[in-house]
């Protein structure tokens, strides 16, 4: 069965399939950000169209909430509770700028709703809801403008009759209905409102494009969708919950960076994915680290998702000087329309102009020659803003490059530095279009001894989509405590839980050989108010003291341990491509691989640099910087003092080496 990988960006579209000789068919094209589906199926089509099954990761959902181009949205709650998304919490980003304002809230205080009936803490009826109330409410929704609601009603997780009755009765009224205790069935009414909120603000969307997609797909080509857990979702989940997609694509990079990676013999792992308009990195110490709650663009989402940081610095960040004379990079981007200044089109500088004007990048090799870069068009708009900044064109440069830098190390920091962890005990992991130029240097200010890239790195995320297996999440809040709850009684809870997940991957057509299902309870100290995520082992209790102990310190032996959320995954195992080690080794480089020497700038300085056909190395070759590597896909950097290995799988290993 042919599957193909797609990943979507904000500058360029990649598909990925293998091929029966076990190579990867790879295209990358513009995205088209009118449509994306026009550059999905256009990439399919250069691939032969040759799909039984399309694995897409989506930047959709993330756009649609980044731009607030999402649908018009009504928020139906219990009465009373109708500004809970505007409320929200006390916590505040920037606690004392007096200037600070909160981003405006997707529904606006007129389409937001009240509905009667209640349901008390322990899910005892309080007030009914009857029909007629429903189809009132309903009615007033509809003649709002509304086309899409989200309803929350009180504990619903617990008794979610009320919001069955709203969600039948919004939806004989025509409107696309997302209901809380199917989106996020957990206490914490917030969370729970924002997330549904924005689910229903998405979900026309993503509905709208992924029909599309499906209409334009050959008949025969089933389409699966990432989820930001890292795991697939079928074209009808994601329809119906695009919330969980909102880290589609950076998704799909963490899950080939996890198996590239333990097959090359490195479990502790940076990774640095930096593409056309974002930098996004992640830590994975042996296991992918998944967070339970985000913020995306002001608005609070809590799914399962894996824990990727994102900044707004990419190949395609916008340089410009602030009010001050500073120099600024991002977070605006060309994007795919105009695109750097190089592509033809774009007036502004990037950072990928940058690169080509240091040397960096060959015009003739990018893309592998298949899309024409202009560098006579850069010598005039750096000597521009050079002249505003009062530098040289070429200390202009690199200042873009070395700001870019700045940005992408304060991020790695943020995911290791910051929590508890010495990035010189990880291997650094470098994909994307653009991470390949700048991995070294970043490996240098973090002081990481080792630097990973692997083939096809721009397009690395595409190819997850192929690694990725099926997976669904289910919770149920509980609030049991340690004292009055033992081990047993826990694991029997689980069971529901389970019988719904057997259920749901034996319909997506898994053998019970094929699945696994994965226990997690979050629990805290009686008292606290956030939880930490435990796996459900033999003695849990004991297992959330260790933890506790490793994030913050300090451990209550004595203290009652309360179980707040029972947290199921269930994971079907798809087949996937294996990496084969090169049994043969040879470490001169090949005469055909050597494309020649070119200069390139390093600190202010011309040097001469060797470039080289990544097509056409071996494994074992060995060569030293200053150097170049160009394939279709991505140019990596090899500064000087650093020296580069290919290894029995064909990833670049370097060694960064002193500046």
């Amino acid at each position: 069965m042919a599957v193909v990988g797609v990943d979507t960006g904000g500058t360029f579209t990649d598909c990925i399939c293998q091929g029966p000789d076990g190579g990867f068919l790879l295209v990358k094209l513009p995205s088209t950000p009118d449509n994306p589906a026009r550059a999905v199926l256009e990439g399919l089509a250069r691939l032969g169209n040759i799909a039984d099954r399309v694995v897409h990761g989506s930047t959709v959902a993330t756009n649609a909430i980044l731009e607030r181009k999402g649908a018009v949205t009504a928020f139906v709650a219990t009465a009373g509770f109708e500004d809970t998304i505007a409320i929200g919490r006390q916590n505040r980003p920037e606690l004392y700028d007096l200037t600070s304002r909160k981003p405006p809230c997707l529904v606006p205080e007129a389409l937001r709703f009240g509905a009667p009936g209640r349901v008390s803490a322990e899910g005892a009826l309080i007030e009914d809801l009857d029909e007629a109330a429903a189809r009132e409410l309903a009615a007033r929704v509809a003649a709002s403008g509304a086309t899409s609601v989200a309803v929350c009603l009180l504990f619903s997780f617990l008794r979610p009759e009320h919001e069955k009755l709203l969600g039948r009765a919004l939806a004989e009224a025509g409107l696309t209905v997302s209901l809380s205790h199917e989106i996020l069935a957990e206490f914490r009414e917030f969370e729970r409102a924002s997330t549904t909120v924005a689910n229903a603000y998405v979900a026309p969307v993503m509905d709208a494009y992924l029909a599309d997609l499906e209409t334009g797909l050959d008949k025969r080509s089933a389409l699966a969708v990432m989820q930001s857990s890292g795991g697939l979702a079928t074209a009808a989940t994601a329809r119906r919950e695009p919330v969980r997609t909102i880290l589609s694509g950076p998704a799909g990079g963490v899950v080939a960076a996890l198996s590239v990676g333990k097959a090359a013999g490195y479990d502790r792992l940076i990774t640095f994915d930096m593409g056309g308009t974002s930098t996004d990195v992640s830590l994975l110490d042996g296991v992918p680290s998944l967070a339970m709650e985000a913020v995306v663009a002001g608005i609070t989402v809590k799914s399962p998702m894996l824990d990727i940081h994102t900044v707004g610095a990419g190949g395609g960040s916008l340089a410009c000087l602030d009010a001050g004379g500073a120099l600024r990079v991002g977070p605006e981007s060309a994007g795919a329309v105009p695109g750097p200044a190089c592509y033809g089109r774009g007036e502004d500088l990037t950072v990928t102009d940058a690169n080509l004007f240091l040397g960096r990048l060959a015009a003739d090799h990018f893309l592998g020659g298949a899309m024409p870069l202009f560098p006579d068009r850069l010598p005039p708009l750096f000597a521009a803003l050079a002249e505003k900044a009062g530098l040289t064109p070429v200390a202009l440069a690199e200042g873009i490059v070395t700001v870019a830098e700045a940005a992408m190390e304060r991020a790695i920091r943020v995911i290791s530095v910051e929590r508890g962890h010495d990035p010189a005990d990880f291997a650094l992991l470098s994909y994307g279009g653009a991470g390949g130029l700048h991995a070294v240097s970043l490996a240098r200010l973090l002081g990481i001894g080792t630097v990973v890239v692997p083939g096809n790195p721009g397009l690395f995320s595409a190819l997850g989509m192929l690694l990725a297996d099926v997976i669904k999440d289910y919770s149920s809040t509980v609030m049991l405590a340690s004292d009055r709850t033992d081990v047993v009684e826990l694991a029997m809870l689980f069971a529901a839980l389970e019988a719904r997940a057997k259920a749901d991957m034996a319909a997506e057509g898994f053998t019970p050989d094929r699945v696994v299902l994965e226990r997690q309870c979050d629990m805290r100290y009686k008292g606290q108010s956030h939880e930490l995520a435990v796996r459900f082992v033999a003695d849990p209790f004991s297992a959330f003291h260790v933890r506790h102990e490793s994030v913050y310190g300090f451990r209550h032996e004595d203290a009652v341990v309360e179980v707040v959320t029972l947290r199921l995954r269930a994971r079907g195992r798809t087949d996937k491509p294996e990496f084969t080690p090169c049994e043969h080794l040879r470490a001169d480089v090949p005469a055909a691989a050597r494309l020649g020497a070119r200069p390139l700038t390093w600190h202010g300085r011309e040097l001469s640099a060797q470039w080289y056909d990544r097509e056409r190395l071996v494994p074992g070759n060995r060569f030293d910087g200053p150097a170049l590597v160009a394939e279709p896909s991505a140019t990596t950097f090899v500064p000087p003092q650093a020296a580069a290995t290919v290894d029995v799988y064909g990833n670049l290993v370097l060694d960064p080496g002193a500046d």
